[in-house]
């Protein structure tokens, strides 16, 4: 009897153990945990040229996420690890503690309720592409009229752009950016507002679509880092001390023009002078 009872004493104690263990870890921080694991979990998503792309043949992460993942990791002196999800689950994931980061999120007002964000990673330029014969647009103001027909893909930074910018204009909002490029396509719309970074590889493979224009004034959507929110900040200030170096020393440009080339097929001299990263 006295042994069971003994043998018992030790169970509970090794599961009142475990749960204090546990307990710890789930208050442990992002930089604690990437400390002791030495892993840096970075967020990927396949097929999103130029931002992620996996090489079918080699099994490896290419893109801006994953250079800018391979180039912080370097900084903190540890490994990166690339954790698949998608652009709908990365929030929820970040949240859940499956990855540390996600690069290229925007910081919509809904995301920032429950995730944290650095400092902008990129200044991601809006444009109007625009249908063979337009007129060539140099002012958004040229597009804010009634007979100005605009076309967006739906809840998407060019809708919230262009419905700000754009109260005059004639808009259609489009279950896609696909639908909304077939749209200009067959003359339905007279120009696509959309970003840069999709913009100029849209052309680049299908110069039939149209132009891009760079109106003024220039405008611009943040892309930045989406962290886990948490109360301690050490991961967020390690995050943004790589971005104020890796932007000091162009390594921000680079990257961006070196993927799209590579990934998408757009050479640098083919952005506007008025785009920068």
């Amino acid at each position: 009897m006295f042994a069971v009872k003994r043998w018992m004493g030790v169970a509970a104690l090794a599961v009142a153990g475990v749960a204090v263990a546990g307990a710890a870890m789930a208050q442990e921080s992002t930089m604690e945990r990437v400390k002791r694991t030495k892993e840096l979990r970075v967020g990927t998503v396949a097929g999103a040229i130029p931002y992620f792309n996996k090489d079918l043949v080699s099994q490896k992460w290419e893109g801006f996420g994953p250079d800018f993942g391979e180039s912080l990791a370097k900084k903190l002196g540890v490994q990166v690890k690339f954790v698949e999800t998608t652009w709908g689950n990365s929030v929820l994931d970040l949240q859940s503690n499956k990855i540390d980061l996600m690069f290229a999120l925007a910081p919509t007002p809904q995301r920032q309720e429950v995730v944290n964000f650095s400092k902008p990673l990129l200044n991601n330029t809006f444009t109007a592409v625009c249908k063979k014969g337009h007129e060539p647009v140099k002012t958004w103001e040229q597009l804010n009229k009634p007979e100005a027909k605009v076309v967006v893909d739906i809840g998407s930074n060019q809708d919230q752009f262009a419905t700000r910018a754009l109260p005059k204009a004639s808009i259609s909002r489009l279950e896609s950016s696909g639908a909304a490029t077939m749209s200009v396509q067959t003359g339905r719309s007279d120009c696509q507002v959309l970003v840069v970074l999709l913009s100029q590889p849209l052309v680049a493979k299908r110069p039939d679509v149209g132009t891009v224009y760079v109106p003024t004034p220039v405008e611009t959507a943040n892309t930045n880092v989406g962290l886990r929110k948490e109360a301690n900040k050490d991961f967020e200030n390690a995050v943004n001390e790589w971005l104020d170096e890796a932007r000091s020393k162009g390594e921000i440009q680079s990257v961006v023009l070196k993927n799209m080339e590579k990934l998408a097929g757009v050479k640098a001299d083919a952005f506007p002078k008025e785009v920068k990263f």
